[in-house]
């Protein structure tokens, strides 16, 4: 077992320029070490990040190494690949493409991708797209749509298994859809739109497309089930739905304006609701632009249900929702992985808490979403010890 006894904890107010020393403002480090150290004990993980925010402070814990051959210590700085994270940052850009009057969800996907025109997606809304409910997009695009310029004469004769909006199907190709549409209807590469649009609006300054050469030395390597070393893959729609490298300083910054998004401007304040406002009951979870939420509280085994293999590789029955402001009184999540890669971010908007964890191995979902449970679990009661 490597490193669980590197570990730092760091705690700082959003005013605060520089951390605060060594003190635990968030009152959870023996929860966080306890489940932290368990995972990296069961899956042999070299490195975990966590970042937890609690009433406005922000608390990082860091756990073991970012390499296994530099033992170099994990950071708050530390990159991660952000693996299916980065689709609620593709949503969120193509809100913030909605609220700038650039684009809207009603309508078809075709009027934003001209080449799709006289297809099936004359009949398939941006909402769907970004809803999971095209109809069946399948979790990846076929083996043999192996280079961008495939992309489309794919999507021109691909047929949906069920009409738009009944079933939610968990879906890269429609993720990458909802990226391609956004970057279109604001004129620029999704990778410009990212970096230079998005990550600099949401003050995500180590946040990436593409790792500038002169950070890679931060950027942590990854490690696959072998504990083989590995890199994100560059397939085709890969930036839009699971490229994106961050750092946990920056998602809990990204969390913490999901749950006070008046900290922005007026349009993006508009695109970060926009992200929360449920659209479809599948189960248990009701989908969001691409953010999964519940009713909170809720049970563990709700969290794990919503967040099973059934719900990543089978097509669920979906129920409209009907339209209204976005809840509070939810716990969103996301989760992401890639080969050598595995994060998990949850947020209760009502309660003002949230947890990031980040790990540099690609380890089973349901014990990331048991170990931020209980890290939730203990900053619910300690907020409402001081209600």
């Amino acid at each position: 077992m490597l490193s669980a006894c590197l570990w730092t904890v760091n705690c700082h107010a959003v005013d605060q320029a520089d951390q605060a020393g060594q003190a635990d403002q968030c009152k959870v480090l023996d929860t966080v070490d306890a489940a932290i150290k368990a995972l990296m004990a069961k899956h042999q993980i070299p490195g975990v990040a966590v970042a937890v925010t609690a009433d406005s402070r922000r608390c990082f814990y860091n756990f073991g190494v970012m390499s296994k051959d530099s033992m170099q210590p994990i950071t708050s700085e530390t990159l991660f690949e952000a693996g299916s994270i980065t689709k609620t940052l593709t949503a969120t850009l193509a809100a913030y493409a909605q609220a700038d009057g650039k684009l809207s969800m009603s309508d078809s996907v075709s009027k934003y991708v001209p080449s799709l025109r006289g297809s099936v997606f004359d009949r398939i809304s941006v909402l769907n797209v970004a809803t999971h409910t095209a109809g069946g997009l399948p979790l990846q695009v076929p083996d043999e749509v192996a280079k961008d310029e495939q992309l489309m004469p794919y999507f021109l004769h691909w047929k949906p298994r069920q009409a738009a909006g009944t079933s939610r199907t968990y879906s890269n190709p429609s993720a990458g859809l909802l990226g391609i549409v956004a970057a279109n209807s604001i004129q620029m590469t999704f990778a410009d739109a990212m970096e230079k649009r998005l990550f600099p609006a949401l003050g995500m300054k180590h946040t990436f497309v593409n790792v500038p050469a002169e950070l890679m030395a931060t950027y942590a390597q990854g490690y696959n089930k072998k504990d083989q070393p590995v890199r994100v893959a560059r397939n085709v729609l890969w930036a839009e739905t699971y490229g994106v490298k961050t750092t946990t300083g920056d998602l809990i910054r990204f969390v913490m304006l999901n749950m006070e998004p008046a900290q922005l401007g007026p349009t993006w304040q508009r695109a970060i609701d926009a992200t929360h406002v449920a659209h479809f009951r599948v189960g248990d979870m009701v989908q969001g632009l691409m953010w999964e939420q519940y009713p909170y509280p809720l049970k563990l085994e709700q969290l794990l249900s919503g967040n099973s293999e059934r719900m990543i590789f089978q097509d669920m029955p979906a129920t409209r929702v009907a339209a209204g402001a976005p809840r509070t009184d939810v716990l969103m999540n996301k989760t992401g992985s890639t080969s050598g890669f595995g994060g998990y971010v949850a947020f209760v908007p009502s309660r003002k808490i949230g947890v990031v964890i980040m790990a540099n191995k690609n380890y089973p979902i349901p014990d990331r979403v048991g170990a931020a449970y209980q890290i939730l679990d203990r900053l619910d009661r300690q907020a409402r010890a001081a209600d």
